[in-house]
C-alpha cells in the first residue's frame, strides 16, 4: 500500500520535532487515496462474508444461500440492497452494523436521481426520472415547455452550424455542455432513445452554433423518440438487417456478466 505523511498540527506538535512529520495509519476523508482505501477494506469485509465481486462491475455484489439471494450495490458509501429473503437482508444489515457507522433509511426512494415506484400488488417494480428531468427543465428555464417528439436526420446538425462572427458572442453565454451532460445522464440511466441525439450534440461541445442550442432544448423537452443508427455501410438489405441484429444483441450479451 502506497505510505502517505502529514505536517504535524500546530497545536499537537512536539516540542522541538516540528520539523519532523507523521506517518498516516489510515485514509484521512479529503486525500486522493482515500476513496481507494475505502474500497479495499469494504470489499475484504463483504468478501469475507461469502458476497462475491461481479466481473463486469466491481461495485456490485452477489451472495446467495440456497435459493436465496441479495445484491448488493456500492456507490461511495451508499449501499443499495435488494433481495429475496428478509432473513438474508437483516444478517447483511447486523455486518454492516458490526463494522461500519452506518444508519438504515429503509425502503429506496431515491437512487442518484432515479425514482424507485412499487406497486407491491402487481408484483411491479418502476424506475423513474420525472423529478430529475423537471429540474432539468426549471434550471434551464423550459418548466412550461411541451413535450415533443425529437426528430433529428442525418445533416440537421452540421459543421456549418457552428457559430461566426457575432453569434459566437452570443454562444458564450448559453451553458450548452452543460445541457448535454444533464441530457446524457438521463439518457445513460433510462432513455436509451435518446442515444442517437445526444451522439450528435456531444459532436460539436467545443464550438457550438444556436442550432444546436435548440436542438438541445428540444431533447430536454422530448417525451418520446425513436431512431436507429448504422455504423457500417451496408451492400444490400440483409446485410444491414445483420447490422442491425448485431448492435441489437451486443448489449444483453454484456448485462449477462452481471448474473
Amino acid at each position: 500500500m502506497e505510505e502517505n505523511f502529514m505536517r504535524q498540527l500546530e497545536e499537537f506538535a512536539k516540542e522541538e520535532k516540528e520539523h519532523m512529520v507523521c506517518k498516516l495509519g489510515k485514509a484521512i476523508y479529503g486525500l486522493k487515496q482515500a476513496s481507494r482505501m475505502w474500497y479495499f477494506k469494504f470489499h475484504q469485509i463483504v468478501s469475507s462474508y461469502g458476497f462475491e465481486e461481479n466481473i463486469a462491475n466491481q461495485y456490485i455484489y452477489l451472495k446467495k444461500y440456497g435459493s436465496c439471494f441479495i445484491f448488493l450495490v456500492l456507490y461511495v458509501d451508499d449501499i443499495l440492497l435488494a433481495t429475496n429473503d428478509h432473513n438474508l437482508l437483516n444478517d447483511t444489515n447486523e455486518l454492516f452494523s458490526n463494522n461500519f457507522e452506518m444508519k438504515d433509511v429503509g425502503d429506496a426512494i431515491f437512487v442518484l436521481g432515479i425514482e424507485i415506484q412499487r406497486d407491491q400488488a402487481q408484483g411491479l417494480l418502476g424506475l423513474s426520472q420525472k423529478t430529475y428531468i423537471e429540474r432539468i427543465l426549471k434550471r434551464f428555464d423550459m418548466s412550461m415547455c411541451y413535450g415533443q417528439k425529437v426528430t433529428l436526420a442525418k445533416g440537421d446538425l452540421k459543421k456549418e452550424h457552428c457559430p461566426k462572427n457575432k453569434e459566437e458572442d452570443e454562444m458564450r453565454n448559453k451553458p450548452y455542455a452543460s445541457l448535454v451532460g444533464s441530457i446524457i445522464y438521463a439518457q445513460v440511466c433510462r432513455r436509451l432513445d435518446l442515444a442517437l441525439c445526444i451522439s450528435k450534440m456531444e459532436r460539436f461541445q467545443s464550438n457550438p452554433g444556436m442550432q444546436h442550442w435548440i436542438a438541445g432544448k428540444k431533447m430536454a423537452g422530448a417525451v418520446a423518440w425513436k431512431s436507429a443508427k448504422q455504423t457500417g455501410v451496408s451492400s444490400s438489405t440483409m446485410f444491414a438487417e445483420y447490422i442491425a441484429c448485431y448492435e441489437a444483441t451486443s448489449h444483453p450479451i454484456g448485462a449477462l456478466d452481471t448474473k
